[in-house]
């Protein structure tokens, strides 16, 4: 037996407890682990909260990602004691998470733990320091430097603008940070932020094109906002979109493209080739320093998570939560 969070969906409603699962009930896979660390994520809040359809079929382990160890592997590429690393692939979705102490996933899905991080590490950077270097990676594609001008990182208090923020920063670029929590400015500064703006003007409906101003942008709110920061960006300019916390609408033009020839690069963090994801990891060991992760962290226990996963959900959770499912 082993503990997790179990979401149900039956003639009682919608509930997800902290209970106990018997290790013959995991889903199929060819690897099975033991947890040793999870996050929550926004995702993960919707999911517990059910104030999304993230959940496609019940019960449900929730937890978008986990690192931990091998226990029992039929897959040529891990071993027993094997230490792994796993982000995405619908996981507490539509297969068990890692928001328990075992998990049986697929081994396509799994890549080894990153050299340079330990298990803790690597998910205090987990899928939104992931997914925040995914972004970065699209603008360094697109040829975006440091001197075309300043990178607007939206939902920058979150989990994945706070990474934005920290690798944009250390790879010299000038970041403006969009914030509804104007309490959070010095955090953001902390982070590498060069000016903190109100979201407030950016998340009301706009002008098809506006004054140019961002050589680039990394979005994790969508709808408004992000019509907003194309119609801001510079000719030429690029915006990674990755996220819909203000909502999965994209009231905007074709202007910025046709008009400004800006790129809008969509940024899947969920099915990413195994290579692809070996690299972020790999700029990210280059770029993260390991004092940041304990500002943009902290470590919850798994009782805790339904409890936070209800203040993810009001905005009062900035940066990352990492949980300890063994605590």
């Amino acid at each position: 037996m082993f503990k997790a969070i179990v979401i149900n969906k039956d003639d009682t409603g919608y509930r997800a407890e902290l209970g106990q699962l018997d290790e013959a009930a995991l889903p199929e896979g060819d690897v099975r682990v033991k947890v040793l660390y999870s996050t929550l994520n926004y995702k993960d809040g919707l999911a517990i909260t059910g104030k999304g359809p993230v959940v496609r079929s019940f019960p449900m382990v929730p937890g978008i990602d986990f690192a931990g160890e091998v226990i029992e592997s039929a897959s040529p590429e891990f071993k027993a004691g094997d230490a792994v690393l796993l982000n995405g692939w619908g996981v507490g979705e539509g297969h068990w998470g890692g928001l328990a102490q075992q998990a049986r996933v697929k081994a396509d899905w799994l890549i080894p733990l990153p050299n340079g991080f330990t298990a803790k590490q690597a998910l205090a950077i987990g899928t939104a320091g992931y997914t925040a270097m995914l972004c970065v990676m699209a603008l360094q594609k697109h040829g975006l430097q440091p001197s075309d001008g300043e990178v607007l990182v939206t939902g920058a208090a979150g989990g994945v603008g706070s990474f934005a923020i920290a690798l944009l920063s250390k790879l010299g670029f000038t970041v403006v940070a969009s914030s509804g929590r104007p309490q959070e400015a010095d955090y953001l500064r902390s982070l590498g932020a060069a000016e903190v703006i109100d979201r407030k003007a950016l998340s009301e409906p706009g002008k098809p094109l506006a004054r140019e101003r961002w050589a680039g942008v990394v979005d994790s709110v969508g709808s408004h906002t992000l019509a907003n920061a194309c119609a801001a960006t510079k000719s030429e300019g690029a915006v990674a979109a990755c996220g819909l916390a203000q909502g999965m609408d994209f009231p905007a033009t074709v202007a910025p493209f046709i008009l400004r020839g800006v790129t809008l690069y969509g940024i899947n963090s969920v099915t990413v080739p195994k290579a692809k994801r070996i690299a972020a990891y790999a700029q990210l060991s280059q770029l993260v320093d390991l004092k940041t992760l304990d500002a943009i962290s902290q470590e919850i226990t798994l009782g805790e998570v339904i409890q936070y996963a209800e203040q993810l959900m009001k905005g009062n959770v900035r940066g990352r939560l990492i949980v300890d499912v063994n605590r």
